[in-house]
Parts: C-alpha cells; sequence; structure tokens
C-alpha cells in the first residue's frame, strides 16, 4: 500500500467546504496561516518524502540517468549510453567538469536540496504551535521533518563540502545572502537533528515498509550511522568510529531488521528464480532489509529504473518508449567481482546480458542492472510501482562491521556483519571458511575487506562515490584476477577513461548560477 502518497492526496480532498471558505487561497497565505491545522502539519512532513534529499534518488530520466548515479559516472565504472547529448556524463566520467558546464546540472540539483531544507525548516518552526495536534503527533512530525532536514544538508556537505547553513524560513530580504558554514557546523547541524528524530521523537522501532512507509527509528539510526562513519573519514577525520558503531548495533538489536535469505532445496541447491536477489528484486520492497527506501505507486508517482535495464538496442522490444542503459557498469568495474564464486555476478542476479522477448526471440546485450528489471512493467504497463532502496540492512551490517573494527578491533562481532553479507554472495562456500579469512586480519586488512564487499553489495545503492571521497582511496581491478580489489591513493590514480584525479574531484564545483545568485558565495578551490 502506497500510503504516504495517498495520505497526501486525501488530505487535500478532505478539507471541509466551511473550512474552505474560511480560508484565505493558500497562493496568499503567509506561513503563519497555512499552518494553523493538524492537517497542514500533515501536509507538510508528507511533501518532504518527495522534495529535496529524496529527489536524489527520484529524479531519474530516461537519458540522463539518476542524480545519485553522478559520482559513480565520476569514479569511472559506469556509463551511459546517452553520454553524448548528457554533458553531466561526459564532464564527470573526463573529469573536465566545471561551475560553468555543470550549472544546470548541479544548480537544480543545489536548489532541489535546498528548497527540501527551506520546507523542513517551516516544519519545524511552525509545527509547534499548531493547535489540535497531540504532544505524539507533534514530536513524530518534527522527527521525520528533522530527518529530512539531516538527509539534504548530508548530501551538499558531501558534494559540496561548505555550503550555507540555513536554519530558519524565509520571511523577508534580510540576511538573503548566506556565506558558506564550516564543514564542522553543518555536521553539528546533521547530528544534532537525527540525535533529536532517534531520542525525542517517538518514532516507530518497526521497520519503515511496517511503519506505513513512513521514517522509523531505525530509518534516522541508520543515516546517523552513515554520517559519523562519515565523519570519521575525509575530510573531518574525527574518529566518531564509536558513535557510528552505537548506532547500527541500535538498528541490529531492533530486531526489526534482516537481510533477506535464498530459497533452497532438499539438496541446498538454490530454487531456481528464488535467491535473496531475485526475491528483493520482485517484491515491491523489502520489509526488513529496506532501511531507506524512495515509495512509488503507478499512476501517482511511476517508477523510471526500469529503463536503464535494457540498452537502447532492445527499445522496440519493450512496452517502454525508450530505454537507455544510463548505468552500465564497465568491465573493470565488473572484474572486482569473483566470476565463478560470487552468485551476485552471475547471469540474472545483479546484472543480466540477454533478455527474451514476448515472442520468444533473445537479444544479447553489454552488462546491464536487473536489480531494477521489472517484468510487469517491461513487458505489458510500462509503469512501475515498484520502490527502490536507498539503505538497505547489508549496508547497515557493513557500517557496523567497519566502525566496530575501526573502534574496537576485529572481533568476533565485527566479523560476524561482514560475513553475513559475504555468505550470501558466496552462497557455495561455508561460512565458517569465510569467517576463518577474517578474523585474522588487522583492522586495516579487515576494514579493506569491508569496503570490497560495500563495492559489490551497494551499486545500487550508489555509495561508491561517497567512500572514496572519505577514504580517499580508489578501488583497483583487474581482469581474471578472482574478484580481487586493490585500493590505493585516489589522489593522481586514473579512472577508466584516463582521467587522472586531483584533490579538487573529491568535490563538485559551486555551481556558477548560484555564484552569481548569491555573492557571499566562493568557488570551491581548483575550480
Amino acid at each position: 500500500m502506497k500510503k504516504i502518497l495517498y495520505i497526501f492526496l486525501a488530505s487535500i480532498i478532505c478539507i471541509s467546504c466551511n473550512d474552505f471558505l474560511q480560508e484565505v487561497p493558500r497562493d496568499e497565505m503567509s506561513s503563519e496561516q497555512f499552518f494553523t491545522l493538524p492537517e497542514h502539519a500533515h501536509d507538510a512532513v508528507n511533501s518532504l518524502y518527495r522534495n529535496g534529499a529524496p529527489q536524489i534518488i527520484n529524479s531519474a530520466a530516461s537519458y540522463g540517468g539518476s542524480r545519485a548515479m553522478l559520482g559513480n559516472y565520476m569514479s569511472g565504472f559506469f556509463d551511459n549510453e546517452y553520454r553524448g547529448q548528457e554533458p553531466h556524463v561526459q564532464n564527470s566520467q573526463q573529469l573536465s567538469l566545471n561551475g560553468v558546464n555543470m550549472a544546470t546540472y548541479l544548480g537544480n540539483t543545489w536548489a532541489d536540496l535546498y528548497r527540501g531544507i527551506s520546507r523542513a525548516n517551516n516544519a519545524i518552526t511552525y509545527i509547534p504551535g499548531i493547535e489540535g495536534l497531540s504532544d505524539d503527533e507533534s514530536s513524530r512530525l518534527l522527527a521525520e521533518a528533522k530527518y529530512f532536514r539531516a538527509y539534504a544538508y548530508f548530501y551538499l556537505v558531501k558534494m559540496f563540502g561548505p555550503v550555507p547553513l540555513i536554519t530558519s524560513p524565509y520571511e523577508s530580504l534580510e540576511n538573503l545572502y548566506v556565506e558558506r558554514a564550516p564543514i564542522e557546523q553543518i555536521y553539528d547541524l546533521i547530528t544534532s537533528d537525527l540525535e533529536s528524530a532517534i531520542n525525542e521523537g517517538g518514532l516507530s522501532q518497526s521497520s519503515m515498509a511496517n511503519n506505513g512507509n513512513r521514517i522509523a527509528q531505525g530509518t534516522a539510526a541508520n543515516l546517523l550511522a552513515d554520517v559519523y562513519l562519515t565523519m570519521s573519514g575525509y575530510p573531518l577525520r574525527q574518529d566518531r568510529n564509536r558513535e557510528a558503531a552505537e548506532m547500527a548495533r541500535l538498528v541490529i538489536n531492533s530486531g526489526g531488521y534482516s537481510l533477506v535469505q535464498h530459497d533452497r532445496d532438499a539438496s541446498g541447491n538454490l530454487i531456481p528464480g528464488s535467491s535473496a536477489y531475485n526475491k528483493i528484486r520482485r517484491a515491491d520492497n523489502s520489509p526488513t532489509e529496506f532501511i531507506y527506501f524512495i515509495e512509488y505507486a503507478v499512476g501517482i508517482a511511476n517508477n523510471t529504473y526500469p529503463v536503464y535495464t535494457i540498452p537502447v538496442s532492445t527499445t522496440s522490444e519493450v512496452a517502454y518508449g525508450v530505454t537507455n542503459g544510463a548505468y552500465q557498469p564497465v568491465n573493470q568495474f565488473l572484474w572486482g567481482y569473483n566470476s565463478q564464486a560470487d552468485l551476485r555476478v552471475q547471469e540474472k542476479q545483479f546484472f543480466h546480458s540477454s533478455y527474451t522477448n514476448n515472442a520468444g526471440n533473445t537479444f544479447n546485450f553489454a552488462t546491464a542492472p536487473y536489480m531494477w528489471f521489472d517484468e510487469q512493467a517491461l513487458r505489458e504497463t510500462a509503469a512501475s510501482g515498484k520502490d527502490v532502496v536507498a539503505y538497505s540492512y547489508a549496508n547497515l551490517l557493513l557500517i557496523a562491521a567497519e566502525a566496530i573494527a575501526a573502534s574496537e578491533g576485529v572481533t568476533a562481532e565485527a566479523v560476524g556483519y561482514l560475513a553475513d553479507v559475504r555468505s550470501r554472495a558466496y552462497w557455495n562456500t561455508d561460512r565458517t571458511v569465510i569467517e576463518a579469512g577474517l578474523i585474522g586480519l588487522s583492522p586495516q586488512q579487515f576494514i579493506e575487506e569491508v569496503w570490497k564487499e560495500r563495492y559489490r553489495e551497494l551499486v545500487f545503492e550508489f555509495h561508491l562515490w561517497s567512500d572514496i571521497q572519505r577514504t580517499r582511496m580508489f578501488p583497483v581491478t583487474q581482469a581474471n584476477s578472482g574478484g580481487a580489489i586493490n585500493y590505493v591513493n585516489v589522489i593522481g590514480q586514473a579512472n577508466q577513461w584516463g582521467r587522472t584525479f586531483e584533490e579538487k574531484h573529491l568535490l563538485f564545483p559551486i555551481p556558477e548560477t548560484e555564484l552569481q545568485r548569491n555573492p557571499s558565495l566562493t568557488q570551491n578551490p581548483g575550480y
């Protein structure tokens, strides 16, 4: 049930005629006038589920891909068949981006994130004064608004570094031109918002999917764990690994989450089509594995990710009017998987390289994503309502494994969390063998094993570039190496397009349009 999207529509329809006649038209209302009824509070927070940070993922466009893919284009590990007409793809792959040639693309991203922040600021400021809201309702809605404000600032600070820190509604022309705040201040707000949401918001302890698709306590704790892990790396280099581990344990110990497992027959063999990855792919969402996801509903907000699962050459064979390999892994990326032992890289698990049309004809193509493949949408309806995961439980387990190893050493707990993820992928390898290969490693060796699993497991959650930014280490792969990945300093390393990373590339340029609008802004070094 697509609860939030329906609630948003119903809240508009259900305003009575009397209330309508008594109210000032909304295009003439100030914030104080709008935030007068409980319905206003719900409308304001519901809008955050589609605006701001969620737009990084739900901005999917057939030709240009999703904005969440931009960093992975930068890494060089992913291609887009329409890169010739999509400057942001070419400029990121070729590391030729600057504030001018990326002004529109990055400017739209900047504007959408700050629009979400503005809406969250309004909700956080005015919800406490609305009569008719119970204390529990008010606390929960404030927690959700703070979650989305923190999430938007987390994207901004990772993408651009120091950015303007705005926490109050815009209600006058005073302080219109805001300077960039130090990243420490931005992270202070992020952590404060998320701690408040977790500890004071009265959020549900069930999973998001089992909470009417609304933010749950585990959703907020998961994001805070990622924030603390990121703060432990570059550029802050604060050691917040203990806090990251604490937040990850809060989610793990809640009992609301687990990894989806394979279905096996009596002999232990995988039942065809019933691997964990195929079960996740076919489901609308995975109640125990999806910690935070973007919600879609056919006819209200269609999911366009299925168009990325089939290349341009086979567009005529599906119901969609256009398809595009907008997120094609290059060979160098696929070399990071063991093609014999790792189930994820085998045909029609994470990826596929053939499609059989309704007439029974098979078309072969370069490896493309399979996790977004929606049978009904591609073959019949050209409309998908399947949700898209942004944070999975596997991701959380890997955060926990890394944070524990960094703060406490290579404990049995840390090994167990990494083994949970790896043993599902290496389905024919005894778990004890996997654990034995991890338990004797030094903390740094173990952490690099976690990075490798993040590289392989989180390919559809788009965390690869963020990991490169925070670690300043770049994954290097080789053909026929059994999935070996070696980490080298990203500065001075060439990507798969032969372009060498400089320190400036670890942040995106401030869009020129924003520099012109706000004279208090300055450009990032090197651009």
